[in-house]
């Protein structure tokens, strides 16, 4: 290359950087291949955290359904998330059907979100998970799968911020203010007041936990399975609690 095409190459870059960052982008997973069905239940979820979910970057996952639908069917659907307020921006990670659908519909396969094609896998596993039984303190509930790292973090992370932990539990030595995130491969630790947003096993380990020294959170989720708290319970508003996943719904325990 010619010094010529360098510095001719270097003004065209210019124009635009590309990075790479973490995003936190909402997973739908389609049970229902009516249009309608599925926008009365993304809509009940809108309603129920508008600011959480309004005009909200999603992943469809399509893998849920018997069969994958046709290219008209998938546009409907797709036009029934947008309708009920979120936006569609891609599908999750799947097999060779779905990425020729995403090249027909010009929508991009999100890797980090893998759809679940081996349904009977799936069904073995879900009979096979750990239970845990509710309400039980940590010494008498099976132990936590801890991944084999740490990331800490040691300042309090500001609204509008988000930190994320790839691989490893996350450690705030600090407040985690209002419209703040933090999201784990692992557990989430919060040492100090959890006000904003906390997301443990963001990549699906339902054996992950959030801790936290005082609980006024807007939402905690646990491998995708979350909840909103428009008003904290108040047998745990302001103290310290631990979070768990027991039978796909979340449970709450004071420390």
């Amino acid at each position: 290359m010619s010094a010529t095409q360098a510095v001719a190459n270097a003004e065209i870059l210019e124009a635009a950087d590309l990075r790479f960052g973490q995003v936190g982008i909402a997973n739908v997973r389609v049970r229902n291949a009516d249009p309608g069905a599925l926008r009365a239940a993304l809509e009940a979820r809108v309603r129920e955290a508008p600011t959480l979910f309004e005009r909200a970057p999603v992943v469809v996952d399509l893998s849920f359904l018997p069969a994958q639908p046709a290219d008209g069917e998938v546009n409907a659907l797709l036009d029934a998330v947008r309708a009920a307020g979120m936006l569609p921006v891609g599908f999750a990670y799947g097999d060779t059907a779905t990425d020729e659908l995403s090249r027909r519909l010009g929508l991009p396969l999100i890797a980090k979100f893998r759809a679940a094609y081996e349904r009977a896998e799936r069904s073995d596993t879900a009979n096979n998970e750990p239970r845990v039984a509710p309400g039980k303190p940590a010494a008498e509930t099976p132990a936590v799968a801890v991944p084999a790292t740490a990331m800490q973090h040691l300042r309090p992370v500001r609204t509008g911020q988000q930190v994320y932990a790839q691989g490893a539990d996350l450690v705030v030595v600090g407040t985690v203010a209002n419209g703040a995130e933090v999201l784990a491969d692992g557990n989430v630790h919060v040492y100090g007041a959890l006000r904003g947003r906390a997301f443990a096993g963001a990549l699906g380990d339902t054996n992950t936990r959030i801790f936290c020294g005082e609980f006024r959170a807007e939402i905690v989720s646990i491998a995708g399975h979350y909840r909103v708290f428009e008003e904290l319970p108040k047998e745990f508003a302001g103290r310290p609690v631990q979070i768990w996943l027991d039978q796909g719904k979340l449970q709450i325990t004071a420390l």
